[in-house]
């Protein structure tokens, strides 16, 4: 696993900022070479510490609905469910869970009809779901990516 130090936390913070902030900016913000910015960038994305990504607000591309579905599985058949599960374009996350669901997903739709059709004619479907409880969201207070500051209490 790649330690971070402070240099590589501020880079990422500044990143998630701006991601299309440029390398000279970054640079001179901290006192240090544009190469060693990038090369330090470089570093944390082939070692998976993070990755550039488009993150879309919902809502403005017609997904008006979100709902966090729990689902209970038969024994055993946890994984096969959440694989199965991964490959539906409507699911933005996939999580394995302790207590009373098994399996935890994240999804989008661009309507109340669309959400009844997956769980209606798709979650019944799955082999190996026993039980789903569907939670709407009404209202986002928080949707964030950005766990720079947490980490830097422990670096």
């Amino acid at each position: 696993m790649l330690k971070l130090d402070q240099t590589d936390l501020r880079i990422l913070q500044s990143l998630q900022a701006d991601g299309r902030r440029p390398y000279t900016e970054i640079a001179k913000q901290y006192g240090i070479s544009e190469g060693k910015v990038r090369f330090r960038i470089n570093r944390m994305m082939e070692s998976g510490v993070f990755e550039f990504v488009i993150h879309t607000n919902p809502s403005k591309i017609g997904l008006h609905v979100q709902a966090i579905i729990g689902i209970v599985t038969k024994v055993g058949y946890r994984d096969k469910v959440a694989m199965e599960l991964a490959d539906c374009k409507e699911v933005r996350f996939v999580g394995a869970f302790a207590g009373k669901y098994e399996i935890m997903i994240q999804a989008y739709f661009h309507s109340n009809e669309r959400l009844i059709e997956f769980t209606d004619l798709y979650l019944s479907k799955v082999d190996g779901i026993e039980a789903t409880d569907v939670f709407l969201e009404l209202k986002d207070y928080k949707d964030s990516f950005s766990y720079i500051d947490l980490a830097d209490e422990h670096v």
